[in-house]
């Protein structure tokens, strides 16, 4: 029995990286999964690779049009049970070299895919009898760094739409939760692949490496699953330790970053 036996998914931004492992994991644990993405050769080529139970969709998360596509692909698969509002871009950028264009760019992807997705499976959902609606924010919705002004910002509403939403929708039995992870091993989380990438960055942190994709879809995997049928409203943070504070240099405890331009010698 998988986890999500009888299940249909939607999963954004899944025609490659933390999309696409997630709609592989959920499929391998018995949902049937339409993928969606704006890449259409890649995002047909991972669904025929998932198989039978996989089918994508042309889904620009900011058009309503293609929301309402989507769920009519889905609801031809099954009932709709969950969501992963996974679809994203960063576009990096001191404030003053931001242009309004660049900000909304982020904003309608991240920010209005998000709620655009919501309000597209709340009445299949309701019609299913629930549901779980996945929302992917990021540790950088929960602080920030210089240069991400837009990012964080559409990632902190992210945050806050989960919460308005899980109260509103708890009553349909529908739970929605917010994954915040942290550096992830993707074209976005690592866009040159550099395998220095993968750890030098993380070297005080207390998993001192770069997240894997599907570690990402496995916090995904429980959230839709019945396991968490009374969780909503919550932030699940996948971040190797990140927001836990820093690996501080001299003091106690950090004999094990020496070699990592460090020597408290």
């Amino acid at each position: 029995m998988g986890r999500l036996d009888g299940k249909v998914a939607i999963i954004t931004g899944a025609a490659r990286g933390q999309g696409e492992a997630e709609a592989r994991l959920f499929a391998s644990e018995g949902a049937k999964v339409v993928l969606g993405d704006v890449l259409d050769e890649a995002g047909e080529q991972a669904a025929a690779s998932i198989g039978e139970n996989a089918r994508y969709v042309h889904l620009d998360v900011s058009r309503e049009a293609d929301w309402a596509a989507a769920v009519e692909v889905a609801a031809g698969m099954g009932p709709l049970a969950a969501l992963v509002n996974n679809a994203a871009i960063i576009r990096p950028a001191a404030i003053e070299e931001t242009s309004l264009n660049d900000y909304m760019e982020v904003i309608n992807v991240n920010q209005v895919g998000t709620f655009l997705g919501m309000k597209a499976v709340l009445e299949p959902m309701k019609t299913a009898g629930g549901g779980s609606i996945v929302n992917i924010s990021s540790i950088d919705g929960l602080q920030s760094k210089n240069g991400l002004i837009s990012y964080s910002a559409s990632k902190f509403a992210i945050r806050g739409m989960t919460k308005t939403a899980a109260i509103e929708w708890g009553r349909f039995d529908i739970r929605v939760n917010s994954i915040h992870p942290g550096g992830v091993n993707t074209l976005m989380g690592n866009p040159t692949n550099d395998p220095q990438a993968e750890k030098e960055p993380y070297v005080y942190q207390a998993i001192p490496r770069i997240g894997a994709p599907v570690e990402i879809a496995y916090a995904a995997l429980f959230l839709a699953s019945d396991e968490a049928s009374y969780i909503t409203g919550a932030e699940l943070s996948v971040d190797g330790g990140w927001r836990a504070g820093p690996i501080t240099p001299g003091l106690p405890g950090t004999d094990h970053v020496v070699g990592y331009g460090y020597n408290p010698g």
